[in-house]
């Protein structure tokens, strides 16, 4: 049985030589039967044929984690503690020296986007038990923005560039987990969206793409046509500083607005958490110079899925009622 010892007695340059060695270049030199290539600069290892490695990242996609060291994998798919770890790493490596920053190579991320199911049921339930309008999900699906994967039937959300070619991939559990991740070499800068068909001047901002597509179901219960509005999900919770004037403009939004100068308007629909609220003061912050900023978080509930439900229902109840008082 493993007996977790302090490392506080480790040399720090030590600890830093272990964090700098990448899994591929781990498994390269000291498992080379254990990696199996799977892609152009995408690997698998062969124990474990769902734990991807691309990008100088892994992801174990059957647990839902991942990181990027091979000090990471040790710890968290060999299970050996802390200060064993790096032993193991800088004891067969002793030789092994980063290279300095002004030599490391910029390489493209190569998206890899899980296989696709056969059929995208589970996905259409899933979305539908949210409220989503289904022509809204069908449609979305014929673009091939939208679809189920094969191996775990995870909803995929697919970003694409002003080309037309799939650069992200935000995948969410449908069945009952709370596991949410990107896909190996997402590309934040061109998250999940909906492009208005016409031009238009003003963008629609959403958390994550549930929200954005209910924010189209309501607009569409409204009768009001969400293709002529710009919706955009920022693929997660945004992080500003702790001195808001320091925070940085989400990428997905920075990269949408430089792509898109006839936008003037900026609408703020975020979560009303504590969160939630720091987010929109802090876009409100950043961009008022440059753009009209309105903050509209969800009349109710916690997020504009919430609200969604919520109208749903009141909407049945007031159906029901109208056809009771008919009888």
């Amino acid at each position: 049985m493993r007996t977790n010892r302090p490392y506080v007695n480790l040399d720090p340059a030590v600890i830093e030589q272990a964090r700098q060695i990448d899994l591929l270049t781990y498994l390269n030199r000291y498992e080379p039967r254990n990696l199996k290539r799977v892609a152009p600069n995408v690997y698998c290892t062969i124990e474990h044929d769902s734990l991807k490695i691309s990008n100088g990242k892994w992801y174990w996609w059957s647990r839902g984690f991942g990181g990027v060291s091979a000090l990471d994998y040790l710890i968290k798919v060999k299970d050996y503690e802390f200060v064993e770890a790096v032993e193991a790493l800088t004891g067969k490596t002793a030789d092994w020296r980063a290279p300095p920053p002004t030599q490391k190579e910029s390489k493209p991320k190569v998206l890899l986007l899980p296989p696709p199911n056969k059929d995208c049921q589970r996905v259409i339930k899933y979305l539908s038990d949210r409220g989503i309008d289904r022509q809204l999900i069908l449609d979305c699906i014929s673009q091939r923005i939208i679809y189920e994967s094969a191996d775990y039937h995870n909803a995929v959300f697919v970003g694409k560039d002003s080309n037309g070619d799939p650069k992200y991939g935000a995948c969410r559990s449908t069945l009952g987990s709370n596991f949410k991740g990107d896909a190996s070499g997402s590309d934040k800068k061109y998250s999940f969206r909906l492009v208005a068909d016409k031009s238009c001047g003003s963008v629609h901002l959403f958390e994550c793409a549930i929200d954005l597509l209910s924010y189209a179901t309501y607009l569409k219960h409204k009768d009001k046509d969400y293709k002529r509005q710009n919706l955009l999900s920022l693929s997660g919770v945004y992080q500003p500083q702790k001195e808001i004037e320091k925070s940085k403009i989400p990428i997905a939004l920075s990269t949408f607005l430089k792509e898109n100068s006839e936008i003037k308007t900026i609408y703020l629909h975020l979560d009303n958490d504590k969160v939630g609220k720091l987010c929109a003061e802090t876009l409100k912050v950043l961009l008022e110079k440059d753009y009209e900023i309105v903050n509209a978080p969800p009349p109710s509930g916690k997020d504009v899925n919430d609200f969604l439900l919520s109208f749903l229902r009141n909407v049945q109840l007031k159906s029901c009622q109208e056809r009771s008082d008919d009888r």
